[in-house]
């Protein structure tokens, strides 16, 4: 871990509780395939987390859920994602929901375009799965959505923000009418600053919608930068970039703890903010997420 636990009452304290109040009930992703690799998800996450399943193409849906059964039955919330690049037609996304909520008891999912270049059916859009009315016609009570700190590229080619606001403005109408819960998960970043200027500016333009900021969990840089790159991470990427190129720190394994002392700080000095919590994308496997998420909540207690 980062940093250290200081005297009861001093400055290192007061960050340590800020940071862990902030990670405290912290969301995490898995896959099926990694899902397999862990034993006990009740030894490793706090009872009651919130649990993405990423929905890779190519992966079927028997086995997503038998993920979503596994950790439903394990007491964790379950929230599976609904690519809309690749849901063929309504039926699938009908069938897919109603298998869910019959199979798993989840009324919740993260609703997004999905990283496939060409669809392979009706949809190419996150507001085209909500517009189909299929979640509200099932009773599915939450929903999420993503959000694009630092823009995306392959939304907005000309380098602008134009579209992806126009989709959060809608969705903000969407969650305004349908009555429907619903919060931004973001993709990760580095620096806490393209984050909270983001969500001032999106605050300003009529956004309601709680923030659910990503961050990606401790791994080694080499990795990371590989998913950043992968992910169309923005600006913020520099941070990892320049960490590469100082040799006392390029066999470290990275942690998130500088930019998520950013943002619990940035969030305890605006608490109006959206920003409401951290989402963990567990790039050097769930378990080392897991472990140094606990720390920092336990480390606090202990102060």
């Amino acid at each position: 871990m980062l940093g250290f636990i200081g005297r009861r009452g001093s400055k290192t304290d007061t960050a340590d509780s800020t940071l862990a109040g902030f990670v405290s009930g912290y969301s995490i992703e898995v896959m099926p395939r990694t899902a397999e690799k862990v034993e006990d998800f009740r030894a490793l996450l706090p009872g009651g987390t919130r649990v993405y399943i990423a929905h890779i193409e190519g992966t079927p849906i028997e086995d997503m859920l038998t993920t979503a059964r596994r950790l439903s039955r394990d007491g964790f919330e379950v929230m599976p994602h609904f690519p809309a690049r690749i849901i063929k037609d309504k039926a699938t996304l009908e069938d897919w929901i109603k298998r869910y909520q019959g199979e798993a008891g989840i009324d919740q999912a993260l609703v997004l375009a999905g990283g496939v270049a060409k669809p392979i059916g009706d949809f190419h859009s996150s507001m085209q799965l909500l517009e189909s009315d299929a979640f509200e016609k099932h009773g599915f009570k939450r929903l999420h959505v993503g959000g694009h700190p630092e823009g995306n590229k392959d939304i907005d080619r000309d380098g602008s923000t134009r579209e992806v606001d126009a989709a959060l403005a809608w969705k903000q109408a969407y969650a305004e009418r349908s009555g429907i819960d619903m919060a931004i998960a973001t993709q990760f970043a580095f620096d806490a600053k393209p984050v909270t200027a983001w969500a001032e500016r999106i605050a300003a333009n009529g956004i309601k919608l709680p923030i659910h900021v990503g961050a990606a969990g401790p791994a080694k840089l080499q990795t990371l930068i590989k998913f950043a790159m992968a992910c169309g991470v923005g600006p913020s990427l520099k941070v990892l970039q320049k960490r590469a190129v100082d040799v006392t720190k390029l066999m470290l394994p990275y942690e998130p703890t500088e930019v998520l002392e950013a943002l619990s700080a940035y969030k305890a000095s605006h608490p109006e903010s959206l920003i409401e919590q951290v989402h963990f994308f567990p790039l050097g496997g769930i378990r080392t997420n897991a472990e140094w998420a606990n720390r920092q909540i336990e480390a606090a207690k202990a102060a």
